[in-house]
């Protein structure tokens, strides 16, 4: 098949990261992906039909990547269409999952795996089995909001009971659900404990990056939710070894939005790339364990990078949006540097601009550890040095709890160029 210039999705998966599945395209290397995403998290969570927790984008086949390449993705707009979506804290519903409510969902009455639903009324008990029509979510709200955002946009506002149910009563049409998607919008089910909060709106993307080497339901291709798989009783558990064939497609970090350059591990030939679970907004951490899903048109940009083994995703991050110890020196910091190096009889300073690197693991810590050694192995450092770098030209940031982090860093030219990374942070944030 001849590759396209620009591949348009409008198709999604059953809420698996399957590298034995077809791909759509091919999109030319230096081509575009525009989709039309479906809301992620809560919408599939209530969508026992949904293996994976989310409801991502089938993958895009992208010319000439291979196995130990990378994709360098453009992300030139987020384009929120929802008007209105539900989210807060969740409680688990017992008897209607084995293992992960998020993966392995039955009807607790007629015993259906996985089964199909629908909708009726709105309330933690609106979504029920087509089989028997018992009520099927594994989920519900413990402290919950439904929010609305103005047209333009910029901000949304959480809702009363009264304005929440009606919203739920007509849940498509305000969650602009995509065509292709199965999933009950969340909205059906009406939360309302938290009206008349304002929240600026900063929309990105919850789930963007390439397929596993192994099926991962597509919330757990991360080191955290993946942690979740270690011995499951269901069909997609995974052991330690296993979960090194993520690519940690699913950060939620809220920097992975317009204007940021996001470089992805091929770990399966065309890697694959797929798109999801956009958010209106979010503070780091995504503390309360979800946010605002909503529905929305993604225009990405893919250019293959040939042999940089990376092992998990690095991101070049909008210049505002870096920590304050990695932003590039401006001339007149420049100059104190230059007068300092004088002062002291140093030969030479270290050029170098800033990138994150993306880690993730069963906690915290185990994140750090994890991003750091990322960092260390493709920069050929040694951890200890990464660390020092971290401190002093850079930051650790939380991007999900349990376990998703940057490891941000300022690294000399040098080894950017070497790597094939110099000409995108130069894009990103001049010479």
């Amino acid at each position: 098949m001849s590759s396209k210039t620009t591949v348009f999705v409008n198709e999604f998966t059953n809420g698996l990261l399957d590298p034995s599945a077809p791909m759509l395209g091919p999109v030319r290397d230096g081509g575009n992906i525009v989709a039309n995403t479906a809301a992620g998290c809560w919408g599939p969570m209530i969508t026992p039909a949904l293996r994976g927790g989310h409801e991502v984008t089938k993958p895009v086949y992208v010319e000439g990547a291979e196995v130990g390449d990378a994709i360098a993705i453009r992300i030139r707009s987020i384009e929120v269409t929802s008007e209105a979506t539900a989210s807060g804290v969740e409680f688990n519903n017992d008897g209607r999952f084995d293992g992960d409510p998020f993966v392995a969902d039955y009807c607790p009455k007629c015993g259906t795996k996985w089964p199909e639903s629908y909708v009726e009324g709105t309330g933690n008990d609106a979504v029920r089995c087509k089989v028997c029509g018992a009520p099927v979510s594994a989920f519900g709200f413990d402290h919950g909001y439904t929010i609305a955002f103005d047209e333009a946009k910029k901000m949304g506002l959480t809702m009363g009971q009264e304005q929440a149910t009606a919203i739920g009563s007509d849940a498509k049409t305000y969650m602009k659900t995509p065509d292709g998607s199965i999933q009950n919008p969340v909205v059906v089910m009406a939360p309302a404990h938290l009206p008349g909060v304002a929240a600026r709106m900063k929309p990105f993307l919850g789930q963007l990056g390439t397929t596993p080497s192994q099926i991962f339901p597509d919330s757990h291709n991360a080191g955290d939710f993946g942690a979740f798989l270690l011995g499951a009783p269901h069909p997609y558990a995974k052991t330690e070894a296993d979960l090194e064939a993520r690519t940690d497609g699913h950060m939620d970090i809220n920097r992975v939005r317009p204007g940021a350059i996001l470089i992805c591990p091929v770990k399966v030939p065309g890697g694959g790339v797929y798109i999801g679970d956009a958010h209106a907004l979010q503070g780091n951490g995504e503390i309360a364990g979800h946010t605002c899903d909503v529905s929305a048109t993604v225009t990405l940009q893919v250019n293959v990078i040939k042999g940089l083994n990376n092992e998990g995703p690095i991101l070049l991050p909008n210049p505002e949006d870096l920590p304050h110890q990695a932003i590039p020196f401006n001339k007149e910091e420049k100059a104190i540097v230059a007068r300092l190096a004088e002062k002291w009889g140093i030969d030479s300073v270290e050029d170098s601009l800033p990138v994150s690197f993306i880690g993730s693991g069963a906690n915290m810590n185990a994140a750090i550890d994890n991003g750091l050694a990322r960092a260390a192995k493709l920069l050929d450092m040694s951890v200890s040095e990464v660390k020092n770098r971290c401190t002093i030209t850079g930051s650790i940031d939380i991007g999900r709890a349990p376990g998703v982090i940057t490891a941000t860093l300022l690294v000399p030219k040098e080894k950017l160029e070497k790597l094939g990374l110099l000409e995108y942070a130069i894009e990103q944030y001049g010479e």
